[in-house]
């Protein structure tokens, strides 16, 4: 039989204190997997045996995190409900063991200790962690469409209170160290360099921990089944006004919480282990978890095949506006790179300046930071009206208006004022980059960066490559963007690129059903039930009116008749209706008198319709989504994607595409592409040709094929 390699090794010092250490052979983190279970179950018989043993701690062989949470791969390989049920039942066993230990148990952690890793850490009985940056405790289940299957319903909110523990199940949210402390989710906090001192102390105090005090709010809410069952019903409610029932997972962990407080632990892990197995089977949770498996695998790509990234030290923004003031705040915070910001005149550089510096004080009053981390990240940050110390830029993003003569001068300034090798990347949204090249005498230096609004927030750049874009260019480029916590898909140059050219479609066929006579509300509440974070209608207004206006020709200009944008768009602007942005648009804006956000009403006399009576929800959805799937296998067909994956991903993190679905080409394979050509076929009838479903569907619906497997 062949030796394996350990994963756990103990080690008993002569003060009778024992250490685990975990360390998964070959990876770079520790996951938890199945078959650690016979592994540890013979440790633990091994500690129960050795007297000896007076104290155990329970530490990671890893330089900067301590388990950051099961193997996924493992829970596909799950073909029955009862298969994933037994896997969640195996971790119970040994966590419960390893509670049951009559010497007490310590966790040490420094790094991510997340999901199954804190529900190790709540099987101890005390657990002391790190002040480091990188350390954070959290159980992000729920973004998987699961729940914490090792006794995490249970033991959380034993330790921390129900309210606290619901919160942080039904967010996934992550904690910091001072924060975890506060709660009583840690003992203790220590310095790096002292961890396993603190551990073994903690340890030679014996079992015993100070009883957390509860609050007025616990006391009336949680002790008592009457309290409880109001703190189950609002979180139910909470959940449902947020999911709009499209995701399985949350009500089953308020579900497991309040067996667990009403009939105790066992009852409370037998129904963990049932739900887990359950909603590992769901579609939900088979989609959420493919979309973990594409950003993992997609940060090892570095965009171009064989190409490497040249050495990134300093970048270079043009334009302090909103886009050049978001992206040089995201240069200096995440990517921690120096940027200068060059723009004509010192009010845009000024704007740029208080942009980053609000974002960052955010922080400070958050206390996610000290006031002198974020001077010292803000110190990254230069300006200039001249092109004064730019010259050794290794990138600059060009993020001036969209205009192809001011873009043809900052390209044309660029080669004359940096290296040979500087990187011009142009923020459009619609302008072709190939145009934006035209004029560059080192075109293969040339490409394109799309970025969305707000850029600190939205999680998609589009690294945009014209037909002499050099693979070390683009390779430079998603690391730039993935420095910036980006997640970049590449696309090939073409009007609209991917996200807006999809986005477009769907947002002509809401403006359709406006005219029809559909109500503002209705019309978003229909797409928001379907899943989308906000209604097309909400979104035109919060991206700018006229900003839709003016894209719209350009697509149907290079992309033909169906991008041609309802004539209406032009009696809004006449009627000077832009949107948020002047406070004037399809909502109210300005002094709020109820937190829901109002329809402006006289919108609909501007556009000369009167609002009908509301047709079906899902009829309404599926009218404005269709023209998007159709339009995204366009663009797999015409390479503007390289794939499936990135397309799925595209929509997803740069639309808020319903993640449950698993981005369009999941969702088209679910729905099977002959459904699909039906349902298009059938509004071709009804509203014309913008709805002829593409060559690529049509073989799809004929040949059985799908996107993936």
């Amino acid at each position: 039989m062949e030796m394996t390699e350990k994963t756990f090794d103990l080690n008993v010092r002569d003060d009778g204190i024992a250490v685990m250490t975990m360390d998964v052979p070959g990876e770079t983190i520790n996951t938890l997997r199945a078959e650690f279970v016979p592994e540890m179950t013979e440790l633990l018989a091994q500690i129960r045996a050795d007297q000896r043993i007076k104290g155990l701690v329970v530490i990671s062989g890893k330089k900067d995190s301590f388990v950051a949470g099961a193997d996924i791969a493992m829970l596909d390989a799950c073909d029955t409900r009862d298969k994933a049920s037994e896997l969640s039942a195996a971790g119970h066993q040994v966590f419960g063991e390893l509670e049951k230990l009559e010497i007490p148990v310590v966790a040490a952690i420094h790094g991510a200790c997340l999901g199954g890793g804190l529900e190790l850490a709540l099987a101890c009985h005390k657990r002391v962690c790190t002040d480091d940056g990188k350390t954070m405790l959290g159980l992000p289940e729920v973004q998987l469409g699961l729940l914490p299957g090792s006794g995490g319903t249970q033991r959380l909110p034993r330790l921390i209170g129900i309210a606290k523990a619901l919160d942080m199940m039904l967010t996934g949210k992550q904690i910091r160290p001072k924060q975890a402390l506060k709660m009583g989710l840690v003992d203790d906090v220590v310095p790096q360099t002292i961890l396993l001192q603190a551990a073994i102390e903690l340890a030679q105090k014996g079992k015993k921990r100070p009883k957390r005090k509860a609050t007025l709010m616990e006391l009336a809410l949680e002790r008592t089944h009457f309290g409880r069952n109001i703190l189950f019903d609002q979180a139910l409610k909470q959940v449902e006004r947020k999911t709009q029932g499209n995701y399985p997972a949350p009500p089953k962990i308020i579900d497991c919480v309040r067996i667990g407080a009403d009939e105790g632990m066992a009852a409370g892990l037998a129904t963990e282990s049932r739900y887990f197995g359950e909603l590992v089977m769901t579609a939900e949770s088979a989609a959420l978890r493919s979309i973990f498996f594409a950003t993992t695998e997609m940060k090892k790509e570095t965009g171009a095949d064989g190409a490497e990234s040249r050495p990134l030290k300093k970048a270079v923004v043009l334009g302090g506006g909103l886009m050049g003031g978001g992206i040089a705040s995201v240069t200096i915070s995440k990517a921690k790179l120096p940027v200068r910001v060059k723009d004509i005149s010192e009010k845009g550089l000024s704007n740029a300046l208080s942009y980053a510096y609000k974002l960052l004080d955010k922080g400070v009053k958050r206390r996610h930071m000290s006031a002198a981390q974020r001077d010292k990240q803000m110190a990254l940050m230069s300006t200039t009206t001249e092109y004064i110390g730019v010259h050794d830029a290794d990138i600059v993003v060009e993020a001036v208006f969209e205009d192809l003569k001011l873009k043809h001068q900052m390209v044309q300034d660029i080669e004359r004022e940096c290296t040979a090798h500087t990187v011009f990347a142009s923020n459009t949204s619609s302008l072709p980059i190939g145009q934006i090249a035209a004029v560059a005498s080192r075109p293969e230096n040339v490409i394109g960066l799309h970025y969305f609004s707000p850029v600190e927030k939205m999680p998609l750049v589009e690294v945009i490559a014209h037909e002499k874009t050099s693979s070390e260019t683009i390779a430079t480029t998603v690391a730039f963007a993935r420095k910036q916590g980006k997640t970049p898909i590449v696309v090939k140059d073409g009007a609209g690129f991917y996200v807006n050219r999809i986005l477009a479609l769907y947002m002509n066929e809401a403006a359709q059903l406006l005219l029809e006579g559909q109500s503002v509300e209705h019309l978003d509440q229909a797409l928001v039930k379907f899943g989308f974070p906000v209604g097309p209608i909400t979104l035109l207004d919060e991206v700018g009116i006229d900003v839709g206006a003016k894209i719209a020709p350009i697509l149907e200009q290079e992309l033909g008749e169906r991008f041609r944008a309802p004539a209406a768009f032009e009696k809004l602007l006449q009627d000077e209706r832009k949107g948020r942005k002047n406070g004037k648009g399809f909502y109210l804006y300005g002094k709020k008198k109820s937190k829901k956000k109002q329809v402006d009403s006289s919108v609909y006399k501007v556009l000369g319709i009167t609002p009908g009576v509301a047709s079906e929800n899902a009829q309404l959805a599926q009218r404005c989504v269709v023209q998007m799937l159709n339009e995204a296998v366009r663009c797999l067909d015409e390479g503007i994607i390289r794939n499936a994956r990135d397309g799925d991903i595209g929509a997803i993190f740069g639309i808020g595409f319903p993640p449950f679905l698993g981005g369009p080409f999941h969702y088209i394979d679910t729905l099977g592409a002959a459904k699909l050509v039906a349902i298009l076929e059938g509004y071709q009838q009804q509203f014309g040709q913008r709805f002829a479903p593409c060559e690529r569907l049509k073989t799809m619906a004929t040949t059985g094929q799908r996107f993936f497997g």
